[in-house]
């Protein structure tokens, strides 16, 4: 039963038409994830259904009594409240009691194991909202936003700024709760194991797809190659009647040129179908190193770290952390949010200083950063001015020329800084991080914010860097795809993993003293929905009938071909007795010209018949 339709939405802000004729329906129970480009409409879409923004015309419908819970990308607590009471008054009374009713236990206790969770530990609850991260603080809208369990959850961007074992929890729990749920994310490996539809966004206008991510791709890939063929058999249709206007006026006969013209009124009635395009037009990314460092890139010994604990002293944040990176090395930093990933990689680039312990940075060894909170960026700048204060040897035409490798076209480079999407301002910190010349790229969650399209361009530019990698991220994809080792932070030190996410993902879960860091990852990054694909029998049969197919189509192709001979024959035939009545000899005998021009009307008329076979195979085809 649908809990919410949609019919023929519209939307623009300004002259800027945003979503167009927008049709769709949501099931009760349905987990549907939105894609698209950055800017595609996603967010402008879940504001309609959440009910922040209204359609400039269309129809939405709700059933009745339905409970929306929205999380945005940007909570709206107020700093004064600590966690505790932020989640404390996130359900009404009648919510709690509801909440009691169906678990059996209180409102207190479930929102404790929530945030416990969500990664929040015990000396969290009493914490000022105004001094959590960003990313803790989306951690809090979540918690407080499940405990409501509202009829439909719309989620935009939930993964963000959570650890593996943070996201394993979320993903269990969305596959279990009764809510409807509409999910707006670019974490490909989330989409696989979550939802089972997908609505795309691309072009303004939406198409659903029943099934996984995986799926989605396949189905994509198979509408895109339909399309293609629409569009190029509509081109050779229009090629084929082209031809056929141009040889029936050719010939000159009363009946011909009459259906020249029919064929001419159709011709110009006909709609034409755009090419299709499989993906947006792609982003340019590519790192080159100024000069190759040394061999050995980054040696560090028994690092200890702790910051000021409250009421005094010093809280541990890690210790004995030993690394040796070499010239190649693509190394990938795993870990729980708060083990001090960041902070390491701060003492690498000498922002801080450790309690104890060495570094040491190789020969020639540049480093390059880029930040996840884009704190680098000089919020009240215009895009261009941002990249021209700190390469000031560019002159602003190659700089525009740069920009628009990263998708920033026209006026978008007069746009501040401060105004941009998240996507926007990451590639903006990726073009200053590629300008840098950088052999060593220490990389904070780089592809948080950017699209699908955008990190499977990033990711194969890392992979044909030279140079050497470190990069914190929790995107299991690209820890499948990036790393020769994974690194996993803890408070005692690092344990490395020789291979990518599928090693890891085997191996740690044996690896902890007695609070194993995953329970179990599921399957490989990238793994197909096994009931999403077809079976052996159906793709036996399928192949099957693609042959008798394209059997009977080699026939009725080599019947056009003979076709098309006998109307050659026909038409040398016909200029033949043309070509004869204009000679002397044959138009000066008047019995002479009587059988030539006989046998030019039976011509004719043969060659009527032999247009009329050949186009009526034409129409088979």
């Amino acid at each position: 039963m649908s809990i919410i339709t949609a019919s023929k939405l519209n939307k623009s802000f300004g002259i800027e038409s945003v979503l167009e004729d927008v049709t769709f329906h949501i099931n009760a129970g349905d987990r549907i994830g939105i894609v698209g480009a950055n800017g595609a409409g996603k967010s402008t879409l879940m504001r309609i259904l959440a009910g922040e923004l209204a359609a400039d015309d269309g129809d939405l419908y709700y059933e009745k009594g339905t409970r929306m819970g929205y999380l945005k990308q940007r909570d709206h607590f107020p700093d004064g409240g600590t966690v505790r009471e932020e989640v404390a008054k996130a359900a009404s009374p009648e919510q709690k009691a509801h909440f009691e009713e169906v678990h059996g236990y209180s409102y207190e206790k479930g929102s404790v194991g929530i945030l416990r969770s969500l990664a929040f530990t015990d000396d969290y609850f009493d914490k000022p909202v105004g001094t959590l991260s960003g990313g803790e603080r989306t951690r809090l809208a979540m918690a407080s936003l499940l405990l409501q369990e509202p009829d439909i959850l719309l989620l935009d961007e939930p993964t963000n700024h959570l650890d593996i074992g943070t996201l394993k929890w979320l993903e269990g729990y969305l596959k279990n709760c009764r809510s409807t749920l509409v999910i707006i994310s670019h974490d490909r490996y989330f989409l696989d194991r979550v939802v089972t539809r997908i609505f795309e966004i691309e072009n303004r206008r939406l198409n659903a797809y029943e099934g996984n991510y995986t799926t989605y791709k396949e189905k994509k890939q198979l509408r895109y190659e339909q399309d293609l063929r629409h569009y190029e058999q509509q081109r050779a249709e229009i090629a084929r009647q082209e031809e056929i206007i141009r040889r029936f006026k050719e010939h000159n006969t009363e009946h011909l040129v009459k259906r020249a013209q029919s064929r001419e009124k159709r011709l110009a009635q006909l709609e034409p179908i755009r090419k299709p395009a499989l993906f947006h037009e792609k982003l340019h990314i590519r790192f080159e190193e100024k000069l190759k460092s040394g061999t050995d890139v980054l040696q560090a010994e028994d690092l200890a770290m702790s910051f000021p604990a409250e009421g005094g002293g010093r809280k541990p944040l890690f210790a004995g952390v030993s690394m040796d990176i070499k010239k190649g090395d693509r190394i990938c930093m795993v870990g729980p949010n708060g083990v001090g990933k960041t902070t390491l990689l701060k003492i690498i680039l000498g922002e801080l200083v450790p309690d104890s312990g060495w570094l040491r940075l190789g020969q020639n060894v540049l480093p390059g950063y880029y930040d996840q909170e884009q704190q680098l960026l000089d919020m009240n700048k215009t895009v261009l001015d941002e990249i021209h204060s700190t390469y000031i040897k560019y002159d602003q035409v190659e700089l525009r020329k740069l920009l628009g490798r990263l998708g920033f076209y026209g006026d978008d480079v007069f746009k501040q800084v401060k105004d941009l999407a998240g996507g926007e301002k990451a590639k903006l910190s990726l073009l200053k991080l590629m300008m840098t010349g950088a052999n060593f790229l220490i990389l904070d969650e780089p592809t948080n914010h950017l699209d699908i399209a955008a990190k499977e361009v990033f990711e194969d530019a890392l992979m044909e860097f030279p140079g050497t990698l470190l990069i914190v991220s929790h995107d299991r994809y690209l820890l499948q795809k990036i790393p020769t080792a994974i690194y996993e932070l803890g408070r005692d030190g690092i344990t490395v993993y020789l291979g990518s996410y599928d090693y890891y993902e085997q191996k740690s879960s044996s690896v902890s003293s007695g609070k194993a860091y995953l329970e179990s990852l599921g399957k490989a990054a990238g793994a197909k929905d096994p009931a999403a694909a077809l079976t052996k029998e159906e793709r036996i049969a399928q192949r099957a009938k693609e042959k008798e197919e394209a059997a009977e189509k080699r026939k009725k192709q080599r019947r056009l071909e003979l076709a098309e001979e006998m109307v050659q024959k026909g038409e040398n035939r016909v200029t033949e007795l043309e070509n004869l009545l204009c000679l002397p000899e044959i138009f000066s005998d008047p019995e002479k010209a009587r059988k030539a021009n006989s046998e030019l009307l039976e011509a004719k008329a043969q060659l009527e018949e032999y247009y009329e076979a050949w186009m009526a195979l034409q129409e088979e085809l």
